[in-house]
Order: structure tokens, then sequence, then C-alpha cells
């Protein structure tokens, strides 16, 4: 029940019966072949998918992360850490000045992972609030259905690489890519990084058939899902 499918009295009467929303976060970065937005339309489909048969609201993705590593790739946006977290924090703040006490902060990039330790501080800062930070891609169940698809599962490879991330006019190549030294790019400036990474790709092939992708995002969905159904602590205890 995407937020944008309603207006303030509908977010009233939903925060009236159910005090659960979810916010997704994603990033603007290059993914080789496959859109910039790959982490934000991943993040907000997810979620959406996740929460439609609950009737619980998802507010708008932010599309906007850490990822400065990828600045010499022309469209990739990166965020100070402190500016995400400042904005996040901001957001969840008016989620609770609207009476959300369960938030569930969906991550389309690892690069976010900052966002996990905030969402201890936002709990000590909002009684009665109950903050879950889910990396919707590598959740145990399904980062284990990657794996057993093919172990290569990386960046801009074919594990972000579903219909709705690709581009008409920007085919996948054909073949393998050898995997990059993870190391040395961490090591790196971002001239570097590009000249390592080329295309952008981490490495492995660039595609795998649709009804695989298929299963790895059906078991995303429903374990996402399973995060969003609880257990959630009581908050009439604070």
């Amino acid at each position: 029940m995407k937020v944008s499918n309603m207006n303030w009295r509908d977010v009233e009467a939903a925060v009236a019966r159910d005090p659960r929303c979810i916010l997704p976060i994603g990033s603007t970065e290059q993914h080789a072949q496959l859109s910039l937005c790959v982490d934000s339309i991943l993040a907000e489909r997810v979620a959406a998918e996740a929460a439609d048969p609950l009737g619980v609201p998802v507010f708008p993705v932010m599309p906007y992360g850490l990822a400065p590593y990828f600045t010499a790739y022309p469209g990739t946006i990166s965020l100070r850490v402190e500016t995400l977290l400042a904005v996040v924090r901001d957001v969840v703040g008016s989620l609770a000045q609207s009476g959300f006490r369960r938030v569930l902060i969906v991550n389309g990039h690892g690069g976010n992972n900052p966002v996990g330790a905030l969402a201890q501080e936002l709990m000590a800062e909002h009684d009665g609030l109950s903050v879950k930070f889910h990396n919707w891609w590598n959740a145990p169940q399904t980062w284990a259905k990657a794996q057993e698809t093919d172990v290569t599962a990386s960046h801009a490879n074919w594990m972000e690489n579903f219909p709705w991330t690709r581009l008409a006019h920007a085919a996948a190549p054909a073949g393998d890519k050898p995997m990059v030294d993870m190391d040395l790019m961490k090591a790196s400036s971002p001239a570097q990084v590009r000249a390592l990474l080329e295309d952008g790709s981490f490495g492995g092939r660039w595609q795998r058939p649709d009804s695989e992708m298929q299963a790895i995002w059906d078991t995303g969905v429903a374990e996402t899902r399973a995060v969003l159904e609880g257990p959630w602590p009581d908050l009439s205890h604070g």
C-alpha cells in the first residue's frame, strides 16, 4: 500500500488500525548496464509486495545513499554518512509524529548499513518506538537462495539483473566476467575503482534465467513480509 496512492486521511486511518509502516532506502549509483536506480527500485518493490497483503503503508523510497567509491561513474550520487543519518533520523521522527510505532526500514544498498546502528539510537530517543533494519537481499533465506543459484552473487552482476532493473537499450553482455579483487577495490580511490571495474560489475555472469531470479525474488518478498509480521516488542510497556 504505497503512500503515493494515499492522502493524509488515509494514513490517519491506517495508523489507527495498525502501527506498522515501511521506509525503503536505496541508492543511485552505477550498476554496469542496469539502471542507476537498481537499489532503490528493488527496495521499494520488495517492500510494496511484502506489505500489500497486510495493508501496511510503504513510504516513498529514499533514493540516495552512501556510494563514494562509485563517484567516478557519471550519475552516481553519494551522500555523506552524516547526511544520510540525518535524513533518516528526520523521516523516522516524522513517522513517529504521525503515530507509527513499528517502523521497518527495508534497505537495498550495502553502503547504507550505518542506518542499522542509527535504528538503535532512534529507539532510545522515541519512547514506544520499535525500528527494524532489514537488508532484503542478504537476509538469511534470500541469501541462501541466491548462493544456491550461483555463489558469485554480487554488485551489478546477475544478482541484481531482474526484468524491472534492466534497460531496453542496454543488453547484458554474454558470458562471465572475472571476479574483482575486493580488498584492492576497497583500498582504491574512485578513479582507481572505475579503472579496476571497467563496466562496473564485480564479476560473474551478467544475467541468469528469469525463472531463477523469480525464485530468489519470491524468497525475498516472503522473508521481508515475515520480518514485517513480527515478532515486535510489546510497545505498551515502553
